[in-house]
């Protein structure tokens, strides 16, 4: 069994805030193998009837299981599973659980209570780089191609089959329901061209046509996508200003497999890395700083800077990712440092292994491979 270290002391730390821990994350992407390399975990598949039913009485299921830490896979599957959770954190102070699902906690109909305050959350991303090292794989083509969700990763042959049949899958045991969605067509067209055209900035009605619905339903769409980790929305950094762009966001697949499947690539050019490499920065800060708020800017003479972190009391942070240091542009940086001239400016690259400073005329260049990256979101 591989022990996926990064995110074991991530559920252990969450753990240490409270008792009940809800892990979230993309169909197949390894929450249920996760858990079971848990240590000393009692471990329950709702997906089971015969498990459903020992918690149709949840006092008298929960009584036979104090002092231990449990595992409740895939719970949404109960009738009422947040009465459940309710139960363990406010009467059972001694249990300690992790519950999972697809998508977060809020977004479904079947939780009518979010356990706002009771709860922490672990989001469970595609693998990031200490699952690399976890899994005793570098290759970066390997996972770009196959993706980050364990079985496809480690599949020999690149899993074509798979990929289709997780999209059967999603709308089947999640979509349905979670959401109950009607127009299966239109909903996965919709999430074909997300794929496709992922990284790029989005607007709604140039997918009312191919959808053959209303641009109020492509929102409930991508709210949909957003809710179950499928799609990420990139909002932009702005305080308003004439020249900037405030309101176009960016939407990124969650998975560069699947980026990779839709638009039919079987080996990588060249041409195809930046791309590539522009996602798996992306999956890196989801999964360190374990949120989806990352921001990108461009202004209205075509400047951009890939993403932008704000954190709370600290100036922002310009992030640019490029596969060789070399094809570098300081254009952008120059015209958003014009505006926020305080600030870290981080380039993030594949082909550096020593971190090294660079000026560009007034402005503090920092380049990095992906190592130095991950500390230093560690320590923010």
């Amino acid at each position: 069994m591989v022990h996926r270290t990064y995110w074991l002391k991530l559920l252990e730390s969450a753990w240490k805030r409270k008792s009940l821990v809800w892990l979230s994350g993309v169909r197949r992407v390894g929450k249920t193998y996760l858990c079971q390399s848990v240590p000393g975990v009692e471990y329950f598949d709702c997906e089971l009837p015969r498990v459903r039913r020992q918690m149709e009485d949840p006092e008298g299921f929960l009584s036979k299981l104090q002092g231990k830490n449990l595992v409740l896979d895939e719970i949404h599957r109960l009738p009422n599973p947040s009465e459940l959770l309710k139960i363990i954190v406010d009467h059972f102070p001694t249990i300690k659980a992790i519950a999972t699902g697809s998508s977060s906690l809020q977004a479904s109909s079947r939780f009518r209570d979010t356990l706002a305050g009771r709860k922490a959350q672990v989001w469970l991303t595609p693998m990031m780089s200490q699952d690399l090292v976890d899994f005793g794989e570098r290759d970066l083509s390997h996972r770009f191609l196959r993706g980050g969700l364990p079985p496809f990763f480690l599949s020999q042959d690149l899993p074509e089959a798979d990929f289709q049949e997780w999209i059967d899958s999603y709308w089947a045991k999640d979509i349905q329901e979670l959401f109950r969605l009607e127009r299966r067509y239109s909903f996965q067209r919709f999430l074909e061209l997300i794929f496709l055209q992922s990284g790029g900035v989005f607007e709604a009605t140039r997918f009312t046509g191919p959808c053959e619905v209303s641009r109020g339903t492509i929102t409930n769409y991508l709210a949909v996508l957003g809710a179950t980790w499928v799609a990420h929305v990139v909002r932009p950094f702005s305080t308003r200003r004439s020249s900037e762009i405030i309101s176009a966001p960016k939407i990124y697949a969650f998975d560069t497999g699947f980026v990779c499947y839709f638009r039919g690539w079987h080996e990588l050019r060249e041409e195809d890395l930046g791309l590539l490499w522009e996602h798996w920065v992306l999956n890196e800060m989801q999964s360190r700083l374990q949120t989806p708020i990352v921001h990108y800017w461009r202004d209205k003479r075509g400047h951009e800077i890939d993403f932008i972190l704000t954190l709370r009391g600290q100036k922002p942070i310009a992030i640019e990712s490029n596969w060789k240091a070399r094809n570098f542009e300081p254009a952008g940086l120059k015209a958003f440092r014009n505006q926020y001239p305080e600030g870290p400016n981080w380039i993030v690259c594949q082909d550096v292994d020593k971190f090294y400073a660079q000026h560009f005329a007034k402005i503090r260049v920092e380049f990095m491979g992906l190592g130095e990256f991950a500390k230093r979101l560690n320590k923010l």
